[in-house]
Order: structure tokens, then C-alpha cells, then sequence
């Protein structure tokens, strides 16, 4: 099974990401749903997962954010099927550990914007980074550090499109949140985007297939 909310990030993402790229991905999405549904142990889906990318090099640039989009739909969807403390068992200890490398920082959002649905409340950045990651907390400082300029321009989701493309040009390539920096604060300034919206994010974006994509992936996640 694929979660709702997965299926239409998926599809939101790869569409956009596809656009920019001038590429088709008709096959590709199927593929992928494909190892989405797989009757299989996680890592196994994993593999499936990989394997769709090694076929589809185009489409390479979004390997880990579907990772990701895997990773939560385990979470929302697999889980129900296994013991009730499967998440504490050394098997998943395990796959954590297999899968450290794994991922971006959007698997955070994706449990983020879960929460808000449970507790039926709106996404607010103030409330992503002190209330989930718990950035003030000295336990946490690794968070601190990966979200420092989240946390020093949190002003800019009261701005516009070109100033928050503007600021994210100062997250270094070796940063968690390069590229990752843009969409995520456009998304707290604009959660629910028109069409003419999201052209408009894409044309102040400096990776435009990608980082279009990643807004369509949170955006889309978000909707009921």
C-alpha cells in the first residue's frame, strides 16, 4: 500500500521535477510505485527502490528524497503490519544503522507534517524547530546545527519568493540544507501555492527541476 499522502508528493514531486527536466516520467512513477507496494521486508523495497534509479539515470537527483518518501510510507503504512514494538526491535536497530547515509532532512518534515495532521493544527516554522526538533535544547545541538540559518532568517516566511532564494544562496554545498534551505522556508512562507505560485518559486530557484520538486514533495505531503 502507499499512504495518500505519499502517493500524492510522489507524484507531485517527480511530475515537477520531470517538467524542468523536459523528461517523461510516466514509466518511472510506475516503477517506482511498484517498490512502494512490494510485498517485502523495508530494505528489500530498498533495493527495489535503487534498482528503479540505476534504470532511470535521468531522474537520478531525486534518489534520496524517494528514499525518504519510502522511509515515511513505512512508517504510515508497513508498520500496521508488524509487532507493536517493531521500532524498538535490533532488527530495525539495524536497518537505521544500514540505512545512516540514507535520506535528506525531508524525512523530519514528512514526521513533522504527520503530527500536525494527528493534532489537527497549522505548520509553523516557530513550532517545526522549537516544539519538533527541539533546536534550544542543549541535548539537540546537532539539529541547531544543521538548521542554524533556518533559525537565524525564520523572519524571511514573512518576505517573498526572491528574497528567501536570495538568502539561500548563502547555504554552502556541504551543508544538510543546501538546496533543501529554499523550498522548506518557501513552504512556511506559502504552504498552499497556486500554480502561478509555484512558477514563480521555481523561477528564483537556482536548481529549478530540484528544489521544484522538493516544494511540490512538502506541499503536497501537507495537503488532506
Amino acid at each position: 500500500m502507499i499512504d495518500k499522502k505519499v502517493n500524492k508528493a510522489l507524484e507531485a514531486g517527480i511530475a515537477a521535477y520531470a517538467k524542468y527536466e523536459n523528461i517523461d516520467s510516466a514509466a518511472f512513477v510506475s516503477a517506482v510505485k511498484e517498490a512502494f507496494q512490494k510485498e517485502a521486508p523495508f530494505m528489500e523495497k530498498v533495493e527495489a527502490m535503487d534498482k528503479v534509479f540505476d534504470d532511470y539515470q535521468e531522474f537520478e537527483e531525486m534518489r534520496e528524497v524517494v528514499f525518504d518518501l519510502l522511509m515515511i510510507n513505512f512508517f504510515a503504512e508497513d508498520v500496521k503490519k508488524l509487532e507493536d514494538d517493531y521500532l524498538e526491535s535490533p532488527e530495525w536497530e539495524q536497518i537505521e544503522e544500514d540505512t545512516i547515509d540514507r535520506g535528506t532532512e525531508l524525512l523530519n518534515i514528512f514526521l513533522y507534517l504527520r503530527e500536525c495532521a494527528d493534532e489537527s493544527i497549522e505548520p509553523e516554522l516557530g513550532d517545526y524547530l522549537k516544539e519538533f526538533l527541539l533546536v534550544e535544547e542543549d541535548e539537540f545541538q546537532d539539529e541547531y546545527r544543521i538548521y542554524e540559518k533556518v533559525i537565524a532568517n525564520q523572519i524571511l516566511v514573512e518576505s517573498d519568493y526572491s528574497e528567501i532564494a536570495r538568502v539561500s544562496k548563502s547555504v554552502m554545498p556541504m551543508e544538510e540544507l543546501y538546496e533543501l534551505f529554499y523550498p522548506l522556508m518557501a513552504f512556511f512562507f506559502e504552504p498552499n501555492p497556486s500554480a502561478q505560485q509555484v512558477e514563480e518559486f521555481a523561477s528564483h530557484a537556482a536548481n529549478r527541476s530540484y528544489e521544484t520538486a522538493i516544494y511540490e514533495v512538502i506541499v503536497n505531503f501537507n495537503k488532506q
